[in-house]
């Protein structure tokens, strides 16, 4: 998700468990659950929360959440003493407190990260009595809860933030090349083919976005009938699906060369400002209306549809153009005040705050009820929110499924840069950086 106006990606998550030993006495001494009001009070009056970076900056979120935070303390009696963490830090903190069982009370994880840190044992369960403390599961949308852990188990988080990607598409530059938004794939290509002139492109990408990369390699990777893990929970990152997948994701800007050779270097959302300035038609990108205004565009000027599949579908393809993207909230298990975290999770997934939160990050409500609110009516959100019920797919609710982000969007950036040196991306050189990729997630 990105900012206020952009949510960010959930998102800059390249740590491993591996990362969070050196971080263990960093983080216990930046962690602590809730703390009494006085001596031999068994209602704690204080709850620690790590809140992602949702808005422009830290400072933007703190202003965003403290006139909410204040409500519950009026409501509740309970202060929150609130943290925003970056996301270049947050899956690094969030495993060493885990691993050192010292965290706060409750946290925000990227949902993508459900199911590894539902391995660590350290977030408290969802179960049917802690679902029905905040109204029940029933509530929430059920692509978003399918993004809150392991198939088959107690999820260990509940959705916050929702987000889906779309193809934004510049109305202008296509109604002047007298073309309609693309339905598949091939179109796309042909399209992209037709923008592409003098110093402007049929669409931009982040080459060098791990998280942009990994994404887009599942989203294609579902239309091409590739799972990247096996029923069992093994990686199988270089099937044939994979390698076509990101093939024709790396031919954007190689073979097709509709993206620029210096998108291999993007990594900070660049290519949403050439997007928004109008040097690239399209972008594949989660919901961005606010930021595209905030970088000159106006309403209007853009268009959303769902990121188009080959036709034919390839063998085992399917009908999905988005990750299931999102933020969710968990409760630390060493929570000294669990029924004031619940009563804090019951609040922030309200209805009232749905509404209110979603609508400033620019955001889809995972409450269905929410989503009711003239603010997730427009044309782009009413796209993003049918993109989500029944166009998308949780990444693999899988242990080891930061690890798999990690090397598969390392692979494709490497990929890119072959690509934007001239080097010729084939489908045996992806298939070999797949490979060495699966063979990594195994040492």
């Amino acid at each position: 998700m990105r900012k206020a106006a952009q949510m960010p990606h959930p998102f800059v998550r390249q740590a491993t468990a591996l990362a969070a030993a050196g971080l263990l006495l960093a983080a216990a001494s930046a962690c602590g659950g809730g703390t009494s009001s006085g001596g031999g009070n068994s209602a704690p009056k204080t709850l620690t929360y790590w809140a992602s970076n949702q808005g422009t900056s830290l400072e933007n979120d703190k202003e965003v959440l403290k006139p909410e935070l204040d409500k519950f303390e009026k409501q509740t009696g309970i202060k929150v003493q609130l943290e925003v963490v970056p996301w270049t830090d947050l899956l690094n903190r969030i495993l060493a407190a885990t691993t050192s069982g010292q965290g706060p009370d409750v946290l925000n994880i990227g949902n993508t990260w459900s199911a590894s840190l539902q391995a660590t044992g350290g977030l408290m369960q969802f179960d049917s009595k802690a679902m029905g403390e905040i109204g029940g599961a029933q509530r929430f949308i059920p692509s978003a809860l399918a993004a809150a852990g392991a198939q088959g188990k107690p999820p260990t988080a509940v959705p916050l933030y929702s987000s889906a990607y779309g193809l934004y598409y510049n109305k202008k530059q296509f109604a002047d090349a007298k073309l309609e938004p693309p339905k598949t794939w091939q179109e796309l290509i042909s399209d992209g083919h037709k923008l592409t002139h003098g110093n402007k492109y049929g669409i931009a990408i982040e080459g060098a976005s791990i998280p942009e990369n990994v994404h887009n390699a599942f989203i294609l990777g579902q239309q091409h009938g590739a799972d990247y893990f096996t029923a069992d929970g093994k990686p199988s990152f270089d099937s044939p699906g994979a390698v076509d997948a990101i093939k024709s994701y790396v031919d954007l800007l190689g073979k097709e060369k509709i993206a620029p050779a210096g998108n291999a270097e993007y990594s900070a959302n660049q290519s949403l400002r050439d997007f928004a300035t109008g040097r690239s038609a399209m972008i594949m990108w989660q919901s961005a209306a606010s930021n595209l205004k905030n970088l000159g565009m106006k309403e209007g000027e853009w268009g959303v549809v769902p990121i188009p599949a080959p036709s034919p579908p390839p063998a085992g393809g399917r009908p999905i153009s988005s990750m299931v993207a999102g933020i969710n909230l968990a409760v630390f298990k060493n929570t000294d005040n669990r029924d004031g975290a619940m009563k804090f999770v019951k609040f922030m997934t309200s209805d009232d705050e749905q509404k209110l939160l979603n609508k400033t990050y620019g955001s889809v409500p995972p409450v269905k009820a929410a989503q009711s609110d003239p603010a997730f009516q427009t044309d782009d959100m009413k796209t993003f929110r049918q993109i989500l019920e029944s166009q998308s797919a949780p990444l693999p609710q899988v242990p080891k499924e930061s690890e798999f982000e990690t090397l598969v969007g390392t692979a494709v950036k490497e990929l890119f840069a072959d690509a934007a040196a001239g080097r010729a991306v084939t489908t045996e050189s992806v298939k070999a950086k797949l490979t060495t990729a699966q063979q990594k997630m195994g040492q």
